[in-house]
């Protein structure tokens, strides 16, 4: 996927109609207790892992800036535009990460509404299974992808 509907709707309404983009993205993590689909709006429509021990509600935060998402390519070979986050790193400190329940089977990006809960996800990327680290150790991300595909 990553797109969500809502993710596409409020990028066409920033670059079309000047409506206001975040100042910053965040990123948080899903557990797998719902399956995301292109119709899940915002956090509250998923699950986010147990916060604690270095992981912090909604997540951290992504720049808005050539620095948060460091590769922005116009493909013609493969009739493609894209942009990739740059890496993404939750460490696991005082405990496990998560702290407790199911791992991070998913990573979300949404807006930075201040009320987490209802934080606008513009994407959602699977991380093809549930993902636990010890104390000390680290989970990244790297390269998490956007493309908009004309044909």
């Amino acid at each position: 996927m990553p797109w969500t509907n809502r993710g596409a709707y409020l990028m066409m309404g920033v670059y079309f109609r000047g409506a206001t983009g975040p100042t910053n993205f965040y990123a948080p993590l899903y557990t797998s207790a719902i399956a995301p689909d292109p119709d899940r709006n915002t956090n509250a429509d998923m699950t986010q892992i147990a916060t604690g021990n270095g992981y912090s509600d909604g997540g951290p935060s992504v720049a808005r800036s050539a620095v948060g998402f460091d590769v922005y390519t116009e493909d013609d070979s493969n009739n493609r535009a894209l942009v990739q986050m740059a890496d993404v790193v939750y460490t696991a400190s005082g405990g496990p990460l998560p702290s407790s329940g199911n791992g991070a089977r998913y990573m979300g990006l949404s807006d930075d509404n201040a009320t987490v809960a209802n934080r606008q996800i513009l994407g959602i990327f699977d991380l093809v299974s549930d993902r636990s680290v010890s104390s000390g150790q680290s989970l990244t991300i790297q390269d998490a992808e956007f493309r908009v595909s004309p044909v």
